[in-house]
């Protein structure tokens, strides 16, 4: 008999072990009434306005994302070189950070479909740069690059221009110091940081190459197995789509300087 109530018992815990595994995060987001969002500040995706408060487009469609699940927000500042083994680790429930969709990444976490795209642009110094329009100009021994760690922009710097050398920062404010004292001849990032920053320095940065020289889709990440997860997010970045609503944070946040009024 007693034999029988420990096998019972026994079956018991795996079958609760195996339901709570494959619980969803979305049943769990709802449990809780809270998401949890995982992100790095990356103008103008995120940043801090005047008042301290985060703003951006990653956080309108985060926020967008919480009030259609009925739930609370809580935003997960992390830096980028670690945000993926963060939330492998549970310590937000999704990434929504601007996040490249790569093969690589993708071997770690699943990727909704693209809710945006993205490409990679230059702001160079317009003394050390002087003379320079294109990627053959920057892909020289004598050039220095700057870009932040662990992003697509360290990728694409690597890949189109090996010959330069590149120094690497945790912050792209950091990345972004370097070139205003003239430290490196450009700075590799996501669109329109490039632009927006040489406009706001014209005395002393330029754009040298004006088309983006990649194109990068742009996704939510989440821990892999979570299919219930996985379809709820795709069908909510469909109907953002279909109702405009990405369109138009899009146009606001990448097309205007309306919003520059928060943040200065």
């Amino acid at each position: 008999m007693k034999k029988i109530l420990c096998m019972s018992l026994i079956f018991t815990v795996f079958i609760v072990s195996v339901c709570f595994a494959g619980e969803s995060i979305i049943e769990k987001i709802q449990k809780q009434g809270v998401i949890r969002i995982g992100m790095s500040t990356f103008v103008p995706w995120a940043m801090k306005d005047k008042q301290g408060n985060l703003t951006g487009f990653e956080i309108d469609v985060a926020k967008k994302l919480a009030k259609d699940m009925g739930v609370k927000i809580e935003f997960v500042p992390t830096a980028w070189s670690g945000i993926i083994p963060a939330l492998l680790t549970g310590k937000f429930d999704v990434i929504i950070g601007g996040m490249g969709i790569t093969p690589k990444r993708n071997l770690k976490v699943n990727f909704t479909i693209p809710y945006d795209y993205s490409g990679m642009s230059m702001v160079a110094h317009k003394v050390k740069a002087k003379g320079f329009s294109s990627l053959d100009d920057f892909n020289k021994d004598n050039v220095i690059l700057a870009a932040r760690m662990g992003t697509t922009a360290e990728q694409a710097a690597r890949k189109y221009m090996p010959n330069a050398r590149l120094r690497l920062f945790e912050n792209e404010s950091q990345a972004l110091q370097e070139l205003n004292l003239g430290r490196v001849h450009a700075v590799v990032s996501s669109a329109p940081m490039p632009i927006f920053h040489a406009l706001k320095y014209p005395e002393k940065l330029f754009v040298p190459i004006k088309e983006n020289f990649t194109k990068e889709p742009i996704g939510f990440a989440i821990k892999k197995s979570d299919h219930d997860a996985l379809n709820f997010l795709n069908n909510w970045i469909l109907n953002m789509h279909a109702s405009g609503f990405l369109k138009e944070k899009k146009a606001y946040w990448f097309e205007s300087k309306e919003w520059e009024k928060l943040i200065k």
